[in-house]
């Protein structure tokens, strides 16, 4: 068997690909930011909680906990979006595959919405 081909785009080494990668990483932001509103909905709210979470009075490891829980959802909000784009870029059809890919993503994100909302339930109402 061949080596495998490897994308032309992974050439670069040492401070030029971490320059790529934080422009890369910009870029993706500011797309979900355009084109997701969910993605907007959760900026929004973890602009409201996290400043929060340091304005409540708790341990410095619920602090964390509960900066840790807002970011996750934007986490899981951007692979979620990741995984729909993919998935419409390859096909826009309706196909079993497609549906179960958005639909396990959706599971995802709504998994840390609940985590959220069970952490910062917890970290404030014991």
């Amino acid at each position: 068997m061949g080596k495998m081909e490897e994308s032309p785009f992974k050439g670069k080494t040492g401070i030029r690909r971490l320059i790529n990668a934080l422009g890369y990483s910009l870029d993706g932001m500011r797309a979900a930011y355009r084109h997701e509103d969910a993605f907007r909905q959760l900026v929004l709210l973890a602009v409201v909680l996290i400043p929060l979470a340091f304005i409540v009075h708790t341990t410095p490891l619920a602090r964390a906990l509960l900066v840790a829980s807002s970011l996750a959802t934007l986490i899981i909000e951007l692979l979620n979006s990741a995984i729909e784009a993919a998935v419409d870029h390859t096909s826009l059809e309706r196909h079993p595959l497609a549906k179960r890919a958005k639909d396990m993503g959706s599971a995802a994100q709504l998994l840390g919405l609940i985590n959220l909302a069970l952490v910062w339930g917890i970290v404030l109402f014991g």
